[in-house]
């Protein structure tokens, strides 16, 4: 099934994402794979915001985070849970918004060029099962805004897709 986004770039962040919430609605099928819906999302957020230059899935297994799927530069493969912003999220299970990577004890720089980075934690049954990861090469790029719409698309991508069937082996 082919799906185009409508973006308007002239909207506000908070626009874009009350829009690109009902459209993803119906871009993520449960009758199709998780990786497929894992991936159309990120492209979907990869297409809607410029600030965005790296958007991708980090999944757990047991003491560690795998790359999952993602638009932009290649990035670490692996994430050990404590270390880093993804790793420090997953740890901590909560949003982590940081203004300055180059400012946040232990970041790991999968990325030279990022500035900026938000991570949402993914959690079923009260365990991290992913985080969701966003970089930016601007710096300040991300707020509460984002907090607040992203745990909504994360919430959403909950209702539509049974995560537990993507397993890393």
């Amino acid at each position: 099934m082919s799906q185009e986004l409508i973006i308007d770039k002239n909207l506000s962040d908070e626009e874009l994402y009350k829009s690109l919430q009902s459209q993803i609605e119906h871009l993520i099928s449960s009758d199709e794979p998780v990786i497929s819906g894992l991936s159309n999302f990120t492209s979907a957020l990869k297409q809607t915001f410029n600030k965005i230059s790296w958007v991708g899935f980090y999944i757990r297994k047991k003491d560690f985070l795998y790359l999952g799927p993602f638009q932009g530069n290649t990035a670490c493969t692996i994430i050990k849970i404590g270390n880093g912003v993804c790793g420090t999220s997953a740890k901590e299970k909560e949003t982590i918004i940081v203004e300055d990577v180059d400012k946040f004890p232990g970041h790991i720089a999968c990325d030279s060029g990022s500035k900026s980075e938000i991570v949402v934690p993914i959690i079923i049954d009260n365990e991290v099962w992913a985080v969701l990861d966003l970089d930016s090469y601007e710096y300040s790029s991300f707020n509460e805004t984002d907090k607040i719409y992203l745990t909504k698309l994360v919430e959403l991508l909950k209702e539509k897709l049974d995560l537990t069937k993507l397993q890393i082996i």
